[in-house]
């Protein structure tokens, strides 16, 4: 495995906790891909029980994944924040690439990484994704039985989203057909290029008619509060041709076959709720195990509220405190 150069500072977008213990770790997952995290260790004795965390889609560990992991091992929790395969400091070329089944893997991997630590129980490992990563962390929980807990925070669907546009928008055959269309175009001038065209990370300058989920993402990605140096949204983005492989696989097929707790929050006012009122009501649909399902939606909350609070102390961390509590005891 390539050996990962990585950074020694704490360039975190939140502050350091002395309440914890902070170092950095490396793990692989099974394509041999060389991943970075961040671990915070509560300052306690003993087995723990442990969560992963990634997200949001696009963002690096050093964001909101950094954030919730920190605070989760404030509560006794030990915890690591990674960044994905092709992106942050984690390893895997060409860079800026994304993949639902390689993305998927590599939050099986934490859990690989996880189970085989000596102050870990392996029988209590949860996981938790924000944004697009929870859909991600729903697919792994389908296909993961060593997951015992997940948590989906203002998540996206990125299968459905890059199939069917926002808001289901351009959910016809037609237009799929297009996108694809210039994707392939894409592939070939990348081709012959050598290399591969970015497609841009959050729009700046902002737009004076820039819809609001788009001003809720520039407020983050682009201002002190939440810009980092190696986050995509926050600078050059995905590869065009990056999440190409989303248009043709539904990450979410089995969500209904579930049986471990899964927790589904999102901001009320999120323009992005309707992926978890929506997941959330497929998973629970004929799933014999749905008593230990819950959908929490949080009131004036938007999407970027729960990556941060949003300056209202919008994510429930005590309700999270007492969900892994509960399901990884």
């Amino acid at each position: 495995m390539k050996p990962l150069n990585l950074t020694n500072e704490w360039d975190k977008t939140f502050p350091k906790s002395d309440k914890v213990n902070h170092s950095k770790v490396t793990f692989h997952n099974r394509y041999g891909i060389t991943l970075a995290a961040d671990l915070y260790v509560p300052k306690t004795a003993g087995k723990l029980a442990a969560i992963a965390v990634c997200g949001p889609f696009g963002a690096v560990k050093e964001q909101a994944a950094g954030l919730y992991a920190q605070t989760m091992a404030e509560y006794g929790f030990l915890t690591m924040a990674f960044d994905p395969s092709f992106t942050g400091e984690s390893g895997g070329e060409p860079r800026y690439m994304a993949s639902p089944d390689i993305n998927t893997e590599d939050f099986q991997a934490a859990v690989d990484y996880l189970s085989l630590r000596e102050d870990v129980d392996p029988e209590k490992i949860g996981i938790i994704g924000i944004c697009g990563w929870g859909g991600m962390a729903l697919n792994t929980a389908a296909l993961d039985t060593r997951v015992k807990a997940t948590v989906a925070s203002t998540m996206y669907d990125m299968t459905r989203v890059n199939a069917k546009g926002y808001f289901d928008s351009e959910d016809s055959a037609d237009v799929r057909y297009e996108k694809r269309k210039a994707l392939n175009a894409q592939r070939l001038t990348d081709y012959k290029n050598g290399s591969y065209a970015l497609g841009g990370g959050v729009v700046d300058p902002l737009p004076e008619d820039a819809p609001f989920f788009v001003k809720d993402y520039y407020d983050y990605y682009k201002t002190a509060r939440g810009y980092h140096a190696r986050s995509l949204n926050s600078n050059g983005g995905w590869n065009v041709t990056g999440c190409m492989s989303f248009m043709n696989q539904p990450i979410l097929q089995y969500s209904n076959e579930i049986r471990s707790a899964v927790l589904v929050m999102h901001g009320e006012k999120a323009h992005s709720c309707y992926f978890s009122k929506d997941a959330f009501a497929d998973m629970i649909k004929d799933n014999p195990y749905g008593d230990n399902k819950e959908l929490l939606i949080i009131p004036g909350a938007v999407h970027t509220d729960l990556y941060d609070g949003g300056g209202k102390n919008a994510i429930p961390f005590d309700k999270l405190k007492d969900f892994f509590r509960k399901y990884l005891a």
